[in-house]
């Protein structure tokens, strides 16, 4: 399996619009994050998950040739909306590009995007898109994928475990059933904002605790704000746990 980190940032990237601070100053590469997604390549199949605003920068980065499906954890704007340039998919393959995602999450994807949906069979410019309610378990071309039910503040969204990863962005807590899923991972990648506590997030403190208790191999974390410095911080947390960023590519065995 290999993983890529499209995108490594929260909804506001880094550098942060008119923020002058160090993070958002630096010149190293490390502290550039766009919003958060993952590129993900497991037997034969290749899967997003989420869309990020910035998703067509971040697709020709990393030379995406194929996309087989999407995984989506939430309709927020900075996981969402670059759906639309998932149409180059559709047009090479000349098929609609499955996405996955709850009810709710599909339901508003198909509102904000509703100019896509309206007219699918008649324009060869607009992205063809066939949405997939999920509840459990279930498959992706050669791939397998349970959903991990997680609150996002008081917001129902979705992780993924795919083999012995799961991905949790956005996450506030994650009720007992949830973490019984996370089990024996080899890789956790998780959501993690800044050091102080957060009301829809998780913060650094309560993530090492997590770490503690469920014990996966490799933890990475992502969607992180300008009040992380790459490498002071990397310096300080504990072995097998690592800050990700953009272009990072990373496999498990």
């Amino acid at each position: 399996m290999e993983i890529t980190f499209l995108g490594s940032g929260t909804s506001y990237g880094v550098p942060v619009l008119t923020c002058t601070c160090p993070v958002c100053t630096s010149t190293d590469p490390k502290n550039k994050r766009t919003r958060s997604s993952l590129w993900l390549r497991w037997k034969g199949t290749s899967l997003l998950i989420d869309t990020a605003t910035e998703f067509r920068l971040q697709a020709l980065q990393a030379n995406i040739q194929q996309v087989d499906g999407v995984l989506y954890t939430h309709c927020h704007a900075d996981h969402v909306f670059g759906l639309d340039d998932l149409r180059v998919f559709s047009r090479l393959t000349r098929k609609s590009v499955p996405v996955y995602g709850s009810a709710p999450t599909i339901a508003e994807l198909r509102e904000v995007f509703a100019y896509i949906f309206r007219h699918q069979g008649n324009s060869p410019d607009r992205a063809k898109i066939e949405t997939h309610v999920v509840e459990g378990p279930f498959q992706v071309g050669n791939v397998l994928v349970e959903t991990i039910p997680v609150l996002h503040g008081t917001l129902p969204i979705f992780g993924y475990r795919i083999g012995d990863l799961a991905y949790i962005t956005d996450c506030s807590h994650i009720p007992p059933s949830s973490l019984a899923m996370l089990q024996d991972l080899e890789m956790l990648i998780l959501g993690v904002v800044r050091f102080d506590p957060h009301h829809s997030h998780m913060h650094m403190a309560q993530a090492l605790d997590l770490i503690t208790e469920l014990k996966p191999r490799q933890t990475y974390f992502t969607h992180i704000s300008h009040l992380m410095e790459h490498n002071k911080v990397s310096r300080s947390l504990p072995p097998g746990v690592h800050l990700a960023y953009d272009g990072l590519t990373v496999g498990l065995p």
